[in-house]
């Protein structure tokens, strides 16, 4: 296969920020060639999905607009034409939607009993985690209220919380000492995204704060 030929016959059906969607011609349309597609596009610094269907010959790439280009998408797919291996001549049997459903089906049900029975596993787990039985004035005794807080509902949803926010710093980290630091002025979308949320986080926190310090008022009958 000619690169150049191929990379010609090449259409783009639709582009916007952070999104391209290719047509491809019918000879790179196989497995081989997908897998070398999909490894050299996700190369490129800020694309991160890569999908390929086959029997539409349609390729969609998102990527971070802030980061990288549909031209630098154009130049890595250009780039890794030279590499497509040749479809092969034996083509594997095609197997059928209803075949194929069949033979999920039962590995489908199987996954999902085992996936019930761990959570219920865990469930009993943190259950008894959290109302152990303990000697009275055991060491125990004396650290489940502590274990019961840090397994409670509201402070996993604040464990959950700041993995997300650490998880945004880490993922925009390169944008926010790269650019955004650099050029404050011009990002100031950005930093106002950045301080809302920042805000409702702590918002949040103090809410939770002013519940559990709230007196607890015991009505006498």
């Amino acid at each position: 296969m000619n690169a150049n030929d191929l990379a010609r016959r090449i259409v783009v059906r639709h582009r916007e920020a952070g999104y391209l969607r290719l047509e491809l011609p019918a000879e790179i349309c196989h497995a081989g060639a997908a897998e070398v597609i999909d490894s050299a596009l996700r190369q490129v610094v800020g694309v991160y999905r890569v999908t390929l269907y086959a029997s539409q010959r349609r390729l969609a790439v998102s990527f971070d607009a802030h980061v990288c280009t549909a031209t630098d998408v154009a130049r890595a797919l250009k780039g890794c034409l030279h590499d497509l291996p040749e479809k092969a001549s034996a083509a594997a049997p095609e197997v059928t939607t209803a075949a194929l459903t069949a033979k999920l089906n039962p590995a489908l049900h199987d996954a999902a009993r085992q996936a019930r029975r761990a959570f219920a596993n865990l469930r009993g787990q943190i259950e008894r985690l959290r109302h152990p039985q303990a000697a009275p004035g055991s060491l125990q005794a004396k650290l489940q209220p502590m274990l019961a807080n840090a397994l409670s509902e509201k402070a996993i949803i604040n464990f959950l919380n700041d993995l997300v926010a650490f998880y945004l710093v880490k993922v925009h980290w390169e944008l926010i000492s790269q650019r955004w630091l650099k050029d404050p002025v011009k990002n100031a979308n950005a930093w106002l995204t950045v301080f809302y949320l920042m805000f409702l986080l702590v918002r949040y926190r103090k809410s939770i704060a002013a519940e559990a310090a709230k007196p607890v008022i015991v009505e006498q009958s």
